[in-house]
């Protein structure tokens, strides 16, 4: 699916979240399953303070307990490490895969408007969250909705181009 304007769009496949050993080597805290995909993609951005994105390349990562680290080009001591505390890592929306036309990456539905069948405007989409069962959409208006992310029976239409989502979901639904 070609969108017009998302090409641009940062994707946040995470953060980093700490620091490991003497040199350089940071934790990572990946939002891609499994974990390890987030290598994946490459080269990656960070935003540092100056609100401009970064090329950053990894060097090398391995996992260590249950967690992910990783070495970037030019990062070479604990220091130099430590100014990446916190920073989220993205890559551009293009260097995402393309899918199917009735596949979404998360990141696309964030800030939908949700509408019912009714067109009665629920809110607006604020997060996703994986519960084990199925996703669950944050939706945010006048109330605040938990809508199962079910295609066919809940969720009844995508089009990412108007920002709108259909759904089949009762306002009085909490």
């Amino acid at each position: 699916m070609k969108l017009a304007g998302f090409e641009d769009k940062m994707v946040i496949l995470g953060r980093i979240n700490g620091l490991y050993g003497v040199r350089g080597w940071l934790k990572i805290y990946s939002y891609s399953r499994p974990k390890e995909n987030i290598f994946a993609y490459s080269p990656w951005q960070i935003k540092f303070a100056s609100k401009d994105w970064r090329e950053c390349r990894v060097k090398a990562w391995k996992t260590q307990g249950k967690g992910l680290i990783a070495e970037f080009e030019g990062v070479t001591d604990r220091e130099i490490a430590s100014q990446y505390l916190g920073l989220e890592l993205a890559v551009t929306r293009s260097a995402m895969p393309a899918l199917a036309d009735d596949e979404y990456y998360w990141c696309d539905l964030i800030g939908l408007e949700v509408l019912n069948q009714n067109n009665l405007v629920l809110g607006k989409i604020t997060e996703i969250k994986e519960t084990g069962a199925n996703d669950v959409l944050v939706v945010e208006g006048q109330t605040r909705y938990l809508v199962p992310v079910l295609k066919g029976s809940v969720i009844k239409a995508v089009d990412l181009n108007e920002g709108k989502m259909l759904v089949d979901w009762d306002g009085e639904y909490i």
